[in-house]
């Protein structure tokens, strides 16, 4: 008798509050509220997901900006070391990019007076990250660059091996029509993994990775 009357007693109120709010509000059975929840939970953190990708991402590309004059003062040397020479070089014509987290692209102007250096190489160039220049590929690392006037609106920058003297590649630099700017040297920080270098009047492209 007592499991006659257990088997028809009813939940109490209290208990069935739940299942009388999602079947007369939501219109739904509370396994078919639950499986929705969790379905809507589901896409939700997808899309926070997605969200994050998309900034880390975008951080990432927009993390690289100019080094100030205390960062170069820390990675550009006051003598550079070219093969088996230490070259002064001439801090304010120094620049440079950082990523923001301890890496950098800079360069400077050495003063190659009276070294075998004098006319075939004009620059000291610093790469911490891989980077691109033309079709040429620069792994992390020292090198020196020099240039050669190729018609009057360009100029061919030759890359070396700051330790070796090395051929790396050149790259061809044209006119800024942008901006009538001359600088010894000016890096400017990638944006979409991408930047530019000027020599003198001349500008090229570099390319992160």
């Amino acid at each position: 008798m007592t499991g006659a009357r257990d088997s028809g007693r009813q939940l109490s109120p209290v208990l069935r509050a739940p299942q009388i709010f999602s079947a007369a509000i939501l219109g739904l059975a509370p396994q078919a509220l639950c499986c929705r929840l969790l379905r809507r939970l589901g896409n939700t953190l997808l899309l926070l997901s997605l969200i994050s990708m998309v900034v880390s991402g975008n951080a990432a590309a927009a993390g690289w900006r100019l080094a100030s004059e205390g960062e170069l003062r820390k990675i550009i040397p006051a003598r550079a070391p070219v093969i088996k020479e230490n070259i002064e070089t001439e801090f304010r014509t120094a620049s440079g990019v950082t990523d923001g987290h301890g890496k950098f692209i800079a360069g400077v102007v050495m003063i190659t007076a009276g070294y075998s250096a004098e006319g075939k190489y004009s620059h000291f160039f610093i790469s911490q990250v891989p980077m691109q220049v033309g079709d040429v590929s620069l792994q992390p690392g020292e090198y020196v660059f020099g240039y050669q006037r190729k018609t009057p609106d360009s100029i061919t920058v030759t890359f070396y091996r700051a330790s070796s003297g090395d051929t790396v590649g050149e790259v061809e630099a044209f006119r800024n029509r942008k901006s009538s700017m001359v600088r010894a040297l000016l890096i400017q920080p990638a944006n979409g993994g991408r930047g530019t270098i000027q020599v003198g009047r001349f500008v090229f492209d570099y390319r992160l990775g």
